[in-house]
């Protein structure tokens, strides 16, 4: 006998998460999704040879307890980010390396070493103090959500290189500036990944290990598993909501009503503010939406025949003030051939480039990966980018950031439940927030609260 009949909306990871669970729950489950594959961020490609390679999301990292168990529930299997060597690091114009192991600081004078040591060990502290499940109750809540990130530098950091290595920090931790989110979202979002340092690792942190195959086989796995009850191209673009649920869908063929008990909206906030809702939101969960916006970022991957950089003592890493392309990895599959150098154009350099054409993004990119490791970086053989700003069911990666004024404001509305519709999505999570992790962790915990009340 089912429990209920539940609509998921969006077959991300969040989605699928948590329709996974409802069915063990014995609930009747409908995922709909409006792409017209599985995955929402995260998102699998492949070279012109068919060599698998991340569009998407794609890491995981300790403490993320929930992924690795996932992953091995799911018969798949992880290996580590290449990290064997030294990191390429340009800093106020000077050129140098840095050790990869964690922990390792670039090469700085000593004031601005002594700088960036005072500003981390504050920001720690700072962020040891926020509430995760409710920031908007952290001491001193109100004047850290009123400033932005960069009030926060301004004022904490003295030298040129230590605010600059902040920023870095920001646009690549959020695809976002730090004049963009509010000072306690950036202390609530380290807390919720364990700590700055963590974030921003290979070994020991958010960035150690890969899927085999890519982060997408988590997604299409938990898709095979749900067979049939995962639709795609079936956008929603209306939920009818009272005592019970009128889903309404666009899809190939004629538009769809699915009628439920519950619904679980799993889809970015700014995307779930743009479905129709009858009757209207209430007032303080519609303006929500309207201030968590997007990061701003094309992930792009240069292809070679090997991974030159390797044998030049390089862990493919990179980490600069100048752009387009500022932060790099190597992201060869396991076997390491080809070699894939991938980085990001992040925030404001997004924008930029987004406005640009393909052709010029390449030449850039390229540009940016010979600075960094040399002169054959100016001969791939292939060159491959997704913009996540015009992905129609996304606009924008990694995550929605906190602008400032919006947790102490509005935070009670993100996950709390109106009438039969329950929200859930990276953006929902105490822990992990914006990753993978938080995403599976927020469906699966909206999953337990539907069947509670089914």
């Amino acid at each position: 006998m089912s429990a209920g009949r539940v609509v998921v909306v969006g077959a991300g990871l969040s989605g699928l998460a948590a329709a996974r669970a409802l069915v063990a729950g014995g609930a009747e489950v409908v995922v709909v999704e409006a792409r017209d594959r599985v995955g929402g961020r995260v998102e699998g490609g492949r070279t012109a040879d068919g060599v698998p390679v991340e569009l998407g999301g794609q890491w995981i990292g300790p403490t993320q307890n929930r992924m690795y168990e996932l992953v091995g529930e799911l018969g798949l299997h992880t290996f580590p980010t290449w990290n064997h060597g030294s990191h390429v690091v340009h800093l106020g114009g000077r050129a140098s390396r840095m050790g990869s192991a964690r922990g390792a600081v670039p090469r700085l004078g000593p004031f601005a070493l002594a700088d960036l040591a005072q500003g981390l060990a504050r920001f720690d502290r700072a962020a040891g103090r926020v509430h995760l499940e409710e920031p908007w109750r952290t001491p001193g809540a109100g004047d850290l959500d009123g400033q932005t990130f960069e009030t926060w530098i301004r004022r904490h950091l003295r030298t040129p290189l230590g605010r600059a290595y902040f920023r870095i920090a920001t646009e690549a931790v959020f695809s976002a500036e730090s004049t963009d989110l509010s000072a306690l979202h950036a202390l609530f979002y380290a807390r919720s990944g364990t700590d700055l340092e963590t974030l921003l690792s290979v070994d020991r942190g958010a960035q150690q290990d890969r899927i085999t195959g890519g982060s997408v086989r988590i997604a299409e796995a938990m898709a095979a598993e749900l067979g049939d009850r995962v639709r795609l191209s079936r956008p929603v673009r209306r939920i009818d909501h009272g005592a019970a649920v009128r889903v309404h869908i666009d899809g190939d063929g004629a538009p769809e009503v699915l009628d439920a008990d519950r619904v679980v909206v799993t889809l970015p906030p700014t995307l779930a503010g743009r479905l129709v809702y009858a009757p209207a939101l209430p007032s303080w969960r519609d303006q929500l939406t309207q201030r968590l916006p997007a990061g701003s970022v094309i992930k792009l991957c240069c292809i070679y025949d090997e991974p030159f950089w390797r044998a030049d003592g390089l862990t493919g890493q990179a980490a600069s003030d100048v752009g387009p392309v500022k932060v790099t990895f190597d992201n060869s599959p396991p076997d390491g051939t080809p070699g894939v150098l991938m980085g990001f154009m992040e925030a404001d350099d997004g924008r930029e480039w987004a406005r640009r054409g393909p052709g010029e993004r390449r030449a850039a990119a390229i540009e940016c990966f010979a600075r960094y490791f040399g002169p054959r970086a100016r001969r791939p053989i292939e060159y491959l980018e997704r913009d996540w700003m015009a992905e129609e069911y996304s606009r924008g990666c990694y995550g929605a950031h906190f602008t400032p004024g919006v947790w102490t404001s509005y935070g009670p509305a993100l996950r709390e439940p109106v009438g039969p519709i329950h929200w859930a999505g990276a953006e929902c999570a105490p822990v992990w927030n914006g990753y993978m992790e938080g995403a599976v962790r927020s469906g699966e915990q909206a999953a337990a609260d539907v069947l509670a009340l089914l």
